[in-house]
C-alpha cells in the first residue's frame, strides 16, 4: 500500500482502495454513504413515512427471529464481487463475524435484507442491490418501494442463484407477504403509509 502526498492510498486492489476512501468520506449526520458498482453514493435523510415502515417490519420480526439473532439498521454489508458495500434499511443478521472489518460485515451474513426506496435510492434498490445482495447469496430480500410507477408496492426476492432473485411474491400495498422459515411470518403491508 502507498500514500502518494498522504491523500490516497494505492494497493493494486480496487476493492479496498474503494473502502478506503468509503472510510474518508464524511457525509453530513444521517445521510447514508455506500458503494453501488464501484461507485461512492451518498443518500439524504430519508422521510418519516420511510421510518414508520423500517419500525413496522422491525417490530413484526421481532417477534418471530430467535432471541440471539439481530435486526440492525443500516449495517454496512459489502459484496466485494459486485464492488458493492451497501448500507440497508434493515438486516437480519443470526451472529456477526468475529473477525473482520468494524464498520461493515459481508452481505453473505444476513438472512434478510430489507430496503425502503427513497427519490434517492430507488433505481439502486432495484437493480444494483438486488443482484449484489442475490451475489452475496441473502436468502431473502425485501424491497417495500413506495416510490414504483405504479403505485406502492412490496416486492419479496429468494431462492438467489447465480447472482440472480427469483421473485417470490409481489403486491401493492395492503397485501399480506408471507416471509418463509426461518421466519414464517405474515407482513401485513397494509400498515405502509404511502409516500
Amino acid at each position: 500500500m502507498s500514500v502518494p502526498n498522504g491523500d490516497y492510498i494505492l494497493t493494486g486492489n480496487e476493492w479496498d482502495e474503494l473502502v478506503w476512501v468509503w472510510e474518508q468520506t464524511h457525509a453530513p449526520k444521517g445521510c447514508k454513504v455506500e458503494i453501488i458498482e464501484g461507485i461512492i453514493t451518498v443518500a439524504p435523510h430519508s422521510a418519516v413515512p420511510h421510518h414508520r415502515i423500517a419500525d413496522r417490519v422491525q417490530r413484526s420480526l421481532s417477534k418471530v427471529i430467535p432471541e440471539h439473532w439481530h435486526i440492525f439498521q443500516r449495517l454496512g454489508m459489502a459484496v466485494p464481487a459486485r464492488l458493492g458495500l451497501y448500507v440497508p434499511d434493515l438486516a437480519v443478521v443470526p451472529e456477526l463475524p468475529a473477525e473482520g472489518h468494524d464498520d461493515f460485515v459481508p452481505a453473505a451474513a444476513a438472512r434478510l435484507a430489507v430496503e425502503i426506496t427513497s427519490a434517492a435510492t430507488a433505481h439502486n434498490d432495484r437493480t444494483a442491490e438486488a443482484a449484489g445482495y442475490a451475489e452475496a447469496g441473502v436468502p431473502l430480500y425485501l424491497l417495500v418501494d413506495g416510490m414504483a410507477p405504479g403505485g406502492p408496492t412490496v416486492t419479496l426476492y429468494g431462492e438467489p442463484r447465480k447472482g440472480v432473485y427469483r421473485l417470490l411474491c409481489a403486491g401493492k400495498f395492503g397485501k399480506r407477504i408471507m416471509l418463509p422459515e426461518p421466519f414464517g411470518l405474515e407482513l401485513d403491508t397494509g400498515e405502509f403509509p404511502e409516500n
